[in-house]
Protein backbone atom coordinates (compact mmCIF):
# COMPACT_ATOMS: atom_id res chain seq x y z
CA UNK A 1 0.00 0.00 0.00
CA UNK A 2 2.57 2.29 0.98
CA UNK A 3 4.99 1.38 -2.24
CA UNK A 4 1.93 2.11 -4.44
CA UNK A 5 1.12 5.73 -2.38
CA UNK A 6 5.05 6.32 -3.65
CA UNK A 7 5.19 4.82 -6.91
CA UNK A 8 2.08 7.45 -7.54
CA UNK A 9 4.46 10.13 -6.16
CA UNK A 10 7.20 9.49 -7.95
CA UNK A 11 5.78 9.10 -11.18
CA UNK A 12 3.44 13.05 -10.98
CA UNK A 13 6.67 14.52 -9.57
CA UNK A 14 9.35 12.94 -12.22
CA UNK A 15 11.16 12.42 -8.79
CA UNK A 16 14.01 9.15 -8.98
CA UNK A 17 13.73 6.70 -6.59
CA UNK A 18 16.97 6.95 -5.39
CA UNK A 19 16.32 11.35 -4.36
CA UNK A 20 12.99 10.48 -3.19
CA UNK A 21 14.76 7.43 -0.42
CA UNK A 22 17.84 10.03 0.34
CA UNK A 23 15.18 13.20 0.70
CA UNK A 24 12.53 10.54 3.02
CA UNK A 25 14.68 8.89 4.92
CA UNK A 26 18.45 9.42 4.43
CA UNK A 27 18.45 5.41 2.77
CA UNK A 28 19.08 5.85 -1.36
CA UNK A 29 17.45 2.08 -1.84
CA UNK A 30 14.27 2.51 0.06
CA UNK A 31 12.37 2.46 -3.11
CA UNK A 32 14.19 -0.54 -4.20
CA UNK A 33 14.06 -2.58 -0.86
CA UNK A 34 10.16 -1.37 -0.89
CA UNK A 35 9.56 -3.69 -4.30
CA UNK A 36 11.52 -6.34 -3.47
CA UNK A 37 9.53 -6.79 -0.50
CA UNK A 38 10.79 -4.88 2.49
CA UNK A 39 7.83 -4.22 4.73
CA UNK A 40 8.36 -0.53 6.36
CA UNK A 41 7.85 -0.03 10.06
CA UNK A 42 4.97 2.40 11.15
CA UNK A 43 7.65 5.28 11.88
CA UNK A 44 8.88 4.92 8.33
CA UNK A 45 5.19 4.71 6.62
CA UNK A 46 4.61 7.68 8.88
CA UNK A 47 7.85 9.69 7.83
CA UNK A 48 6.99 9.16 4.18
CA UNK A 49 3.72 10.24 3.91
CA UNK A 50 4.99 13.65 6.08
CA UNK A 51 7.15 14.07 3.21
CA UNK A 52 5.18 13.67 0.35
CA UNK A 53 2.89 15.66 2.09
CA UNK A 54 4.91 18.56 2.86
CA UNK A 55 6.77 18.24 -0.40
CA UNK A 56 3.19 18.65 -2.19
CA UNK A 57 1.68 21.41 -0.37
CA UNK A 58 5.20 23.16 -1.29
CA UNK A 59 5.27 22.18 -4.79
CA UNK A 60 1.33 23.89 -4.97
CA UNK A 61 2.76 27.31 -3.91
Amino acid sequence: MLLGLIEKFLNEFKMPPTAFGRACARDPRLVFDLRNGREPGERMRRRAEHFMNTYRRSAAQ
